[in-house]
């Protein structure tokens, strides 16, 4: 993945830079890696239902344990396999991230969108129909929180990821490689242990979507968008403008590093 600020470009432009041969090997590994992280996570969820039937499976640790160990390996491995690609995004709240911080067009971020969502209800398709008897489960916030104080966390966790996916990604740290995705990984995991019991810890707009179209139930589905989408956002902006601008002093030599672009 090149991680670099775009020039300013034209709409028109931009338009015709998000239709060439390379974009579009971009979007099919964008929904071939959100495709499978989807029905990993989604078919976890189920898993655990199977073993643990009732309203065991939403109290039982186990659950929750199950639900953080399928989001770690299967972000990880998903980002890995198109990190070269399309630079792993896996989840629209990272694309918006990076299209605010300047890293993706706009007409990008939006095919990117496309690929994801389409994955997403995809996956849960074909969990739905090969699994018989087994109902597709969707993301709910829990009795004790409300909507927007579940906004808030999703917020606070995806800008967690986000902020990850930039430090993991970012040239000017190293080559991205494989440790890059597996922190990615371990900081997803990490948020379901956090959030799970509350807001389900889904910080994948994409995620939550595609399981509530299937599953029929769009109760709260606002709060799997607007929370972790100003959380992406303002994770790009940190990164990038804050902690680690363009031209950054080293703290140990007290000169600017190199900028690669």
């Amino acid at each position: 993945m090149v991680f670099c600020k775009m020039a300013p470009t034209s709409l028109a432009s931009s338009f015709r830079q998000s239709v060439t041969s390379t974009a579009l090997r971009s979007y099919v590994a964008e929904f071939i890696s959100t495709f499978f992280y989807v029905f990993s996570v989604v078919g976890a969820s189920m898993s655990s239902r199977k073993f643990l039937p009732g309203v065991v499976a939403t109290t039982d640790p186990s659950s929750l344990l199950m639900a953080a160990i399928a989001n770690a390996f299967a972000l990880a491995s998903a980002v890995y396999i198109a990190a070269n690609i399309s630079g792993g995004h896996v989840n629209p709240a990272v694309t918006f991230g990076m299209a605010v911080a300047g890293h993706v067009s706009v007409p990008t971020a939006l095919f990117y969108w496309f690929a994801q969502m389409l994955a997403s209800v995809m996956a849960c398709i074909v969990l739905r129909a090969t699994l018989v008897g087994q109902r597709v489960t969707s993301y709910a916030i829990t009795e004790e929180m409300t909507g927007f104080g579940a906004s808030v966390v999703e917020g606070v966790l995806t800008f967690a990821l986000v902020y990850t996916v930039f430090a993991a990604s970012d040239s000017r740290r190293g080559p991205y490689n494989a440790i890059g995705a597996v922190m990615i990984g371990l900081m997803a995991g990490a948020n379901v242990l956090a959030a799970g019991p509350f807001s389900g810890g889904s910080v994948n707009p994409a995620c939550a979507f595609g399981s509530a179209i299937v599953a029929g139930s769009f109760k709260n589905q606002a709060v799997y968008w607007v929370g972790p989408l100003i959380g992406a956002a303002l994770a790009g902006i940190v990164h990038d403008n804050v902690v680690f601008p363009p031209e950054n002093v080293d703290s140990f030599r007290g000169v600017p590093e190199a900028v690669v672009v």
